[in-house]
C-alpha cells in the first residue's frame, strides 16, 4: 500500500533509504559510500527529469500516448541539440536509469556498460553553456572501485542490487508534482551519512533546521532576492533553503557558491539538480575561495548564508598580494594563518550587496579573541556592519558538540547598535544532537525582527559602547542571565534557625533530665 500522506510518504522514503544505506554497504565506509547512493540517485533523477520533460512536449503536440523511454536511439537523436538547450544534458533510451536497471541482472558486463553511460550524459553537455555544470559529475560513483568487491562479478552483483533498492524508492512521479522526494531523500542521506561520519562528515553538511534559520534572517521583510550565495558551499544544502523559504522562482537570478573539496563539490550541483535547479540558474564553483574566488563578476549579492570551516589554516600575511586584495584590505590587517574564520567574514561583507544581509555561522572564539581578530572586529563596528550576534545552543552540528553563533552583517543599518540575542536555551534533545524546532526557529527571527532589549533574552548595545568593551561582541557579555536559583528570605530564615536551635536546646535539656534519671535509677 503506497502512503497517502505527504508526510507518511516522507517517513516511508527515511525508512527505505536507511535499509537499503545499511544493506548495500558491506565493506564500504558509509561516508565513502554516500558518493554510490547519491550518485545512483542523481543517475535516476536526471532519468526521469527527461523522459517526462520530452514526454510531456510530444504529448502536447498532439501524441498522447508518447513514452521516451521506449524509442529506439536513432529515433531519439532528432531532439539532442534543443533538449540541452534546455536542460543541459541529453541521455539516449536506452541509457535511462530504467532501462539500464532492466538488463543489469543479466548485463555481464554492467560496469562497463555504467562507465559507458557517465561518460555519455557528461559528454552531452561538451562546448554547450551546461558544460563546467556537468563535467566530474560521475567521478565519485567509481563502478570498477575495489571497495564494490574483489572481482568484477561481485561489482556488478552490488551494482545491480544498487541500481534495484534506488529504482524501489518511494519518489512517486514528475507528473504528480513529487520531484520535491528526490531533493527530501538527498538531504537526509546526508543528514544520516553526517551523523554517522562525525566529524568527517558533519564538517560538509549543515543541519536543515539551522540552514532554515539563516536563510529566513537575511530574507525578513522580503519575497524575493536578486540572487544568493555561499563562499563555502560544502553540499549546497544551505544555498538551497532559500528555494523553500522564497521558492526558487523568487531567486531571481540564481544560486552562487564555492567549494574547495573536490568530492563535495560534485555533491553541491548533483544537490542542486535533485532540487530541480536547472543549470542555467545555478553557479557552483571548485577552488578555494579565500584566494582565488571565482565569482568576482557576479557579485554583490542581495543573501549570502555561510558555515564556514573553522579555524582554518590560510596564506593570511604570508602572501602579499592579500593586503592588498579589495575584500582584506579595508580592515588593515589579515585573519592570522592558524584562524581564517574573518577572512571568510570579510569577504563576504565584500561581496554583500548594499541592500543585503549576510548571515555566517562563526566559532565562539572570533567574538572575543584579541590581535588580527580584535582590530578586524573594530573594522566592522566602527563602520557599522554588524546587525545582530546570536549565540546558538551547543551540540547542534554533527562533528562538535560547541556552541557556534551566528553574525548577521548590513551594509545599510537604521541604528548604530547591535542586537545580542542569547538562544542558547532554544533547543529540543532529539536522539543525541540538540535541534532548533519551528517554534525555536521563530522566537528567534521574532526577537531578530523586532530588535529590542528582552531581560535575559536580547540586548540592543550601541556601537559606542561596544568600543569601549575592547570590540568584544560575545553575547554573554551584553545579555544578563537569569538567575534560576530559589530566593532566599534572610529575615525568614534566621527566625527558623533560631526555632531550630531553641527547641534543640530544649530537647537537650530534657535528654539530661532521662539521662539522670536513668543513673539515680541505677544507683538505687
Amino acid at each position: 500500500m503506497v502512503p497517502t500522506t505527504k508526510e507518511a510518504q516522507r517517513t516511508e522514503l527515511h525508512k527505505t533509504i536507511w535499509r537499503i544505506a545499511n544493506d548495500l554497504r558491506g565493506s564500504v565506509d558509509g561516508w565513502d559510500f554516500k558518493s554510490y547512493v547519491l550518485g545512483m540517485l542523481f543517475y535516476r533523477f536526471i532519468s526521469e527529469n527527461l523522459t517526462a520533460y520530452i514526454n510531456a512536449g510530444e504529448r502536447k503536440a498532439g501524441d498522447p500516448n508518447f513514452d521516451y523511454a521506449l524509442l529506439e536511439d536513432a529515433q531519439a537523436e532528432f531532439g539532442r541539440r534543443e533538449t540541452v538547450e534546455e536542460k543541459g544534458f541529453y541521455i539516449l533510451p536506452s541509457e535511462l536509469f530504467q532501462n539500464v536497471r532492466g538488463r543489469a541482472a543479466n548485463d555481464v558486463n554492467l560496469n562497463e556498460t555504467l562507465a559507458r553511460v557517465f561518460k555519455n550524459i557528461e559528454g552531452s553537455a561538451v562546448g554547450t553553456d551546461a558544460e563546467d555544470d556537468l563535467k566530474g559529475l560521475f567521478d565519485d560513483l567509481d563502478v570498477n572501485s575495489p571497495k564494490l568487491g574483489n572481482t568484477v562479478a561481485k561489482r556488478n552483483e552490488k551494482l545491480v542490487r544498487l541500481l534495484n533498492a534506488i529504482g524501489d524508492l518511494p519518489l512517486g512521479n514528475f507528473e504528480d508534482n513529487s520531484i520535491d522526494l528526490f531533493g527530501d531523500a538527498y538531504e537526509y542521506l546526508m543528514q544520516m551519512y553526517a551523523s554517522s561520519a562525525g566529524k568527517s562528515g558533519g564538517e560538509y553538511y549543515t543541519p536543515q533546521e539551522v540552514s532554515e534559520l539563516l536563510a529566513r534572517i537575511t530574507v525578513v521583510g522580503k519575497t524575493q532576492v536578486n540572487k544568493v550565495y555561499d563562499p563555502a558551499v560544502g553540499s549546497g544544502s544551505l544555498l538551497l533553503k532559500f528555494a523553500k523559504v522564497l521558492g526558487k522562482e523568487n531567486v531571481r537570478q540564481g544560486f552562487y557558491g564555492q567549494e574547495i573539496n573536490l568530492t563535495t563539490y560534485n555533491l553541491a550541483r548533483i544537490n542542486m539538480y535533485l532540487h530541480d535547479v536547472n543549470y542555467e540558474n545555478f553557479d557552483i564553483a571548485h577552488g578555494d575561495t579565500l584566494t582565488d574566488p571565482a565569482h568576482w563578476d557576479d557579485e554583490p549579492f542581495e543573501a549570502i548564508v555561510s558555515n564556514p570551516p573553522y579555524s582554518i589554516k590560510w596564506d593570511g600575511d604570508a602572501n602579499p598580494l592579500l593586503i592588498n586584495d579589495p575584500r582584506f584590505a579595508p580592515a588593515g590587517v589579515l585573519a592570522p594563518k592558524s584562524k581564517a574564520d574573518l577572512a571568510f567574514t570579510m569577504h563576504i561583507l565584500s561581496w554583500l550587496a548594499v541592500n543585503g544581509t549576510a548571515a555566517i555561522v562563526e566559532f565562539p572564539g572570533v567574538l572575543y579573541r584579541g590581535g588580527a581578530e580584535q582590530k578586524i572586529r573594530k573594522y566592522l563596528i566602527d563602520n557599522n556592519y554588524v546587525d545582530a550576534v546570536i549565540q546558538l545552543p551547543p551540540d547542534l552540528f554533527f562533528g562538535t558538540t560547541i556552541a557556534t553563533c551566528v553574525i548577521v552583517l548590513k551594509k545599510s543599518k537604521t541604528d548604530n547598535s547591535v542586537l545580542f540575542i542569547d538562544a542558547s536555551s532554544q533547543f529540543t534533545r532529539a536522539g543525541n544532537k540538540n535541534r532548533l524546532t519551528e517554534a525555536n526557529q521563530q522566537h528567534i527571527l521574532d526577537t531578530f525582527t523586532t530588535r529590542e532589549s528582552v531581560d535575559y533574552v536580547a540586548k540592543l548595545v550601541a556601537n559606542e559602547d561596544i568600543a569601549a568593551n575592547a570590540y568584544n561582541i560575545a553575547v554573554s557579555s551584553y545579555v544578563e542571565q537569569e538567575d534560576t536559583r530559589e530566593v532566599i528570605d534572610i529575615t525568614k530564615l534566621n527566625a527558623e534557625i533560631a526555632r531550630i536551635v531553641a527547641r534543640q536546646a530544649e530537647l537537650r535539656i530534657s535528654i539530661d533530665e532521662i539521662v539522670a534519671d536513668l543513673e539515680g535509677a541505677t544507683d538505687e
